[in-house]
């Protein structure tokens, strides 16, 4: 399994040039069976990433751009009368497939926004009577301009919360930079990259991702720091009971990308910012101070006591 991801990884990094973290990210996310959001000025690689990350994989892939005119029906699809069957037969929209690039989903209004929830949270769209299914895999990887940026809506609470994680890909180094100029200058960065794993593989980790042990100590810290984020002044709203999960699910795969079978503390530790910083929401007086989601959660996990973990039997 380490080298599958680690192969995967690689791959990946033909194309996004020293943001290895990034990637690992992106595959933890996947392995966990969650949605990921995307977030940072244009022109950093989002959309990118996204791409190579349906190439390594063969799996389907469909892309839809969020505009102010996109209609909920533009996404989940829509029914259509038939003359010669005197019936409504429903149009799949592009939602169906196993790896969403929803490309500046804050683009669009929170109306059409909302069309996701259903289908994020259970994998299914219901349309009138009818429920329709996803295959699986199925992920949704969203990519957003930072909401101060002209022409952008903020995410309802409600679809933030479905994004098992939050990450920033940030401009690159000098080095890499460079690089970037001289292999791409002239050449598609997604050329070298072809499949290397299929649904079959996908599910497999997932299904081992599950498997992992956690013990009672982990859980009850991750809920102390859940907990943390629900009394803390400067927030309006803390983390739900869904993030508590995706914290779980989160250290669960990251425990497995290391090669272990058992959660230890730090693999909640890691992953406390990326899966808990955009589901809070700050007070007017947090926001003043130039307080973030982000810098919230850190204080959080830096003050609370980490709990000893003993490998179990």
């Amino acid at each position: 399994m380490q080298k599958l991801i680690d192969d995967l990884a690689r791959c990946i990094e033909k194309a996004i040039l020293g943001k290895a973290e990034v990637i690992y990210d992106i595959l933890k996310c996947l392995i966990a069976g969650g949605h990921v959001l995307i977030e940072d000025v244009p022109g950093v690689g989002k959309t990118t990433l996204v791409k190579a990350l349906a190439k390594t994989l063969s799996l389907n892939y469909n892309r839809i751009q969020f505009t102010p005119d996109l209609l909920p029906s533009d996404i989940t699809g829509v029914s259509i009368y038939n003359r010669n069957s005197d019936r409504f037969e429903f149009i799949k929209g592009p939602i169906f497939s196993n790896i969403i690039l929803a490309d500046e989903i804050n683009r669009a209004s929170p109306k059409t926004q909302s069309a996701l929830l259903e289908v994020m949270e259970e994998s299914q769209v219901t349309e009138g009577n009818n429920t329709y299914s996803m295959d699986m895999p199925f992920m949704v990887l969203a990519t957003q301009n930072p909401v101060e940026h002209e022409g952008t809506y903020m995410l309802p609470a409600a679809q933030l919360d479905r994004f098992m994680m939050k990450v920033k890909i940030g401009y690159a180094d000098e080095e890499s930079e460079s690089r970037i100029l001289q292999l791409y200058g002239s050449h598609d960065p997604l050329e070298g990259i072809w499949p290397r794993a299929g649904a079959e593989d996908i599910i497999y980790l997932q299904k081992s991702s599950r498997e992992v042990f956690a013990s009672k100590e982990i859980t009850d810290y991750i809920i102390r720091i859940v907990n943390a984020t629900r009394e803390n002044k400067n927030t309006a709203l803390g983390a739900s009971t869904r993030a508590a999960l995706s914290m779980l699910k989160v250290a669960k795969a990251a425990a497995l990308m290391e090669g272990r079978d058992y959660v230890v503390p730090q693999d909640v530790w890691d992953n406390g910012v990326s899966v808990l910083s955009h589901r809070v929401s700050l007070k007017p007086s947090a926001i003043v101070e130039n307080l973030t989601g982000e810098t919230i959660i850190q204080d959080i996990l830096k003050r609370l006591p980490v709990p000893r973990v003993m490998k179990h039997a």
